[in-house]
């Protein structure tokens, strides 16, 4: 072969190589880049899933619970501010209500920190929320006869609040019901319910109230403030009087005046349910 000729074959054949190793080194750092851009787009997914997850999983301030020590209520952290009034409507039909029991009397032999309303012959009075709580525990016993069901309530704030002598209960609070020990006589040890549930302000609890058969309509209501003991809880001979059963006695409220003040005043203006005691109460000085 003549020299020129092969010299040119040479050219050729370095052009054909030189050409391949810019087409590898482009594919390379096009597949680099590629490859550099995936991860750091896993990492920005990943991160934004976990910011979101940590936004959804932040205790907030109606995650807050209470619990009883044996001497005390705490909070399971920092508890959000609490209504003010304590209680900002009632859970009963105010025109309905012919008398008021009022909270910290001694009735049927037995110190009560409830108090309650009671009314005429007509069983048929809906009981309301009165409050955003979570439902801690429920009992549902036999008394003269039928079926009574008793909730207690705690809102995250603090404040605590109970109703017993239901008799027909909301499909919702039937459904809670139904998860409690059967009905004994005389039997209402309460059972909590675990965990809590978190019910809404304006929420139906019951439908018919008190005793069907005897007509003796009433329903108990008590209000309770967790954060600090009663002024009566103060008294030695009180306070050693309840020492058992300091858990609510220690912390009952005169709720009558834990309402707006409109209400409040026509509360306080109706008669008292308890013949023996009237209105006197150790919460309602």
């Amino acid at each position: 072969m003549p020299a020129f000729l092969k010299q040119k074959k040479n050219l050729y054949i370095f052009g054909l190589i030189f050409i391949v190793i810019i087409v590898a080194g482009a594919a390379f750092f096009v597949l680099s880049m590629g490859k550099v851009t995936k991860t750091e787009d896993n990492q920005t997914s990943t991160a934004s899933q976990n910011e979101g997850s940590n936004t959804t999983n932040k205790p907030t301030a109606s995650d807050v619970t209470w619990q009883f020590s044996g001497s005390a209520w705490t909070p399971s952290s920092t508890a959000p501010t609490c209504n003010d009034p304590l209680i900002p409507t009632l859970p009963v039909n105010l025109e309905s209500v012919t008398s008021i029991l009022y909270p910290g009397q001694t009735r049927g032999g037995n110190y009560k920190a409830h108090g309650g309303f009671r009314f005429g012959s007509d069983n048929n009075i809906s009981v309301t929320l009165p409050l955003d709580a979570s439902v801690t525990e429920g009992s549902r016993y036999i008394e003269s006869g039928e079926v009574q069901y008793m909730f207690t309530f705690i809102n995250s704030c603090g404040i605590a609040y109970r109703f017993d002598h239901l008799h027909t209960l909301s499909e919702k609070f039937q459904t809670l019901a139904n998860q409690l020990p059967e009905a004994k006589v005389d039997d209402s040890r309460t059972t909590p319910f675990n965990p809590p549930v978190k019910v809404t302000k304006g929420e139906i609890v019951a439908t018919k109230v008190g005793f069907v058969n005897t007509k003796n309509v009433g329903v108990d209501f008590g209000v309770y403030d967790l954060r600090t003991p009663n002024a009566a809880s103060k008294n030695a001979g009180f306070a050693a009087a309840h020492e058992n059963f300091k858990q609510y006695i220690f912390y009952g409220t005169c709720w009558l005046k834990e309402l707006p003040t409109d209400i409040s005043q026509k509360v306080l203006a109706l008669p008292a349910g308890d013949s023996a005691n009237g209105k006197t109460s150790d919460y309602c000085k």
